[in-house]
């Protein structure tokens, strides 16, 4: 039996590295943005709902943009990250602008969805196969189960740059650990540089990476309810702490005596870490359109 399914869509981020608010760059033949085509291929597997998290001084934008593009073919909802929408024993200093991280951005969410949810960046294209995973596994887990779409190491990279990817490695396909590296190809091969400073390692093209593609239940936000508190009250520096999605889904998946399960995904990748990813991603979408994934006029 299917279910209600909403598509949670991080959208607060500033998009610094890639200059300006990429969540509205055109990238289809028609000016569709990345978003369009997400929301495409998550209605194609089955959410009906979708809820962006924005930045309050966006609405506006969005709504004129994005909201009018798909408001009559999907419920749309929207919620505002604010660093003042934390409990009142927190103290975070008001000259603080950057966002309080991706699981805050759930957080936010907590008063609107009431149905097991996938979340997904906004700036990132994650193919149609990794949503008809996530409906899968959202349809059939159970109220306390937790998954991450993974993708093949060699489906995200770009020819710009080193990109951030978290390595994840299982057992019996289990998520063991998330290993959060700036990745890159080398001669040939993928060498993950740990973010914390660890040794760098190499790794096969299939390695399976997470790209925040959760598929989560409501289940998650009594745990960020019940620990948001602690967590920015033990931060050492509050002007730069960031409470993270892998971080606190692995930490509530624990105490529901559960392991997140990982789904691989055959889908390819794109983002725009970098301005020159834009003529990969433009093409990406013109070969999906080629092989009858999307039409030319995807809301035609």
């Amino acid at each position: 039996m299917k279910k209600d399914l909403t598509l949670l869509v991080l959208a607060a981020g500033m998009g610094s590295r890639f200059g300006g608010l990429k969540q509205i760059e055109p990238v289809g033949p028609n000016g569709e943005f990345i978003i369009d085509y997400s929301i495409k291929d998550a209605l194609i597997a089955g959410f009906n709902k979708v809820v962006f998290v924005i930045k309050e001084e966006n609405y506006e934008i969005f709504k004129k943009t994005i909201g009018m593009r798909i408001e009559d073919k999907i419920k749309v909802e929207y919620v505002f990250q604010k660093n003042t929408d934390i409990p009142s024993e927190i103290d975070i200093p008001s000259e603080r602008v950057k966002p309080l991280g991706t699981a805050h951005a759930i957080y936010a969410a907590r008063k609107v969805i009431n149905e097991n949810f996938a979340v997904i960046n906004a700036d990132d294209l994650y193919g149609r196969d990794s949503y008809m995973a996530a409906a899968k596994f959202l349809n059939n887990c159970d109220f306390d189960e937790y998954a991450n779409i993974a993708f093949k190491i060699g489906n995200t990279l770009t020819k710009n740059g080193a990109v951030k990817r978290g390595i994840i490695f299982t057992s019996n396909g289990y998520l063991d650990k998330i290993v959060e590296s700036s990745v890159e190809e080398v001669n040939g091969s993928i060498v993950a540089s740990p973010l914390n400073g660890d040794q760098s390692f190499t790794i096969p093209f299939d390695q399976p990476v997470s790209m925040n593609l959760f598929c989560l239940t409501p289940k998650i936000f009594t745990y960020l309810e019940d620990n948001i508190v602690e967590f920015f009250n033990n931060a050492s520096d509050k002007m730069s702490c960031e409470w993270l999605l892998p971080d606190a889904a692995f930490a509530s998946s624990k105490l529901n005596g559960k392991k997140i399960k990982i789904e691989l995904t055959s889908s390819k990748h794109y983002g725009m870490t970098y301005k020159e990813d834009l003529i990969d991603l433009k093409n990406g979408i013109l070969k999906e359109i080629e092989n009858g994934v999307y039409n030319q006029d995807l809301w035609g």
